[in-house]
């Protein structure tokens, strides 16, 4: 049975326009967060560690720990996992965690982050929740795209 095609929310435009506005550590911080809500969808299909430690090299990054050329390298690992992934739902999330590293590189990698985690989601539910949980999903990406991090790299609202 062929995939069916993903279908975005019409909230795309309004966080697209959203994430413009932000500086570039807000987006980085919520790029991340976006892409560990879905971590799980990778991480149940494989033990590599490659988008998690994007995750986390673009919070290392976030915190000053790291150097924006280590972040994109994890980039870069976290989307040669997405391509070796054998489910699209997984794949798309380890391209989550890929973009949200390269968001220390380039802002606007923030809303790839974003895409590529609601197609984790529509890739992997029920064909009869995807309109619902797309939707949701967009809505608390638009809803967290203000605010700050913590210590930590992480959403403080």
């Amino acid at each position: 049975m062929a995939k069916p095609a993903f279908k975005d929310a019409p909230l795309r435009s309004e966080i697209e326009d959203l994430a413009k506005q932000q500086d570039h550590h807000t987006v980085a911080c919520w790029a991340a967060e976006c892409a560990a809500r879905v971590l799980y969808i990778f991480e149940k299909k494989t033990e590599d560690l490659r988008a998690r430690d994007a995750i986390n090299a673009g919070r290392g990054w976030i915190r000053g720990e790291i150097a924006m050329v280590d972040a994109r390298k994890a980039a870069f690992a976290a989307h040669a996992a997405a391509r070796e992934a054998n489910n699209v739902a997984a794949s798309a999330a380890s391209r989550a965690a890929g973009h949200a590293a390269a968001t220390a590189h380039v802002k606007e990698h923030a809303v790839h982050a974003a895409m590529y985690a609601v197609k984790a989601i529509f890739y992997n539910c029920p064909i009869e929740e995807q309109e619902r949980r797309v939707l949701e999903e967009r809505t608390w990406q638009y809803q967290n795209l203000l605010g700050g991090c913590n210590e930590h790299g992480e959403r403080t609202s």
